[in-house]
């Protein structure tokens, strides 16, 4: 494995933890919301990643991340009794996301912590490249 797949691995990682950062971002940001029907309610939001397995089994070499897609959670939505509320259905229910905010946080966290690992990785490796390129002077 040369130290050009390490950069592309590092960067693929960083592509999958930005994208897990900005569904988390948007979980976040609905956290809160409210809506008088289950079908307009927001629900949270997660990628699912994979890695090219099967290439890394015959070529023997790194693996970069692959984003599959992102789905939505299928926890339950939060039902709450508040007629007074002018979102309120005619029962006097509403609906809040199925976003846990703790959950969330600490998902959040586990990204940007794995974000700043796969730069220092892309940092290492460019720094062995500069000293290799050095070697030559």
């Amino acid at each position: 494995m040369s130290l050009f797949n390490v950069l592309d691995v590092a960067g693929s990682g960083m592509s999958a933890q930005s994208i897990r950062l900005n569904t988390t971002a948007s979980n976040l940001a609905n956290a809160d919301s409210v809506s008088s029907s289950i079908d307009t309610t927001y629900r949270a939001r997660h990628p699912v990643f994979a890695a090219q397995f099967d290439s890394a089994m015959r070529d023997q070499s790194a693996v970069p991340v692959e984003v599959k897609g992102i789905v939505e959670s299928d926890k339950p939505l939060i039902r709450q009794y508040d007629p007074e509320h002018p979102m309120a259905d005619e029962q006097g229910y509403i609906f809040k996301p199925n976003v846990n905010t703790v959950e969330e946080m600490a998902d959040m966290m586990s990204a940007s912590r794995s974000y700043q690992t796969n730069v220092q990785i892309a940092d290492a490796a460019k720094q062995m490249l500069n000293r290799t390129l050095q070697l030559g002077k």
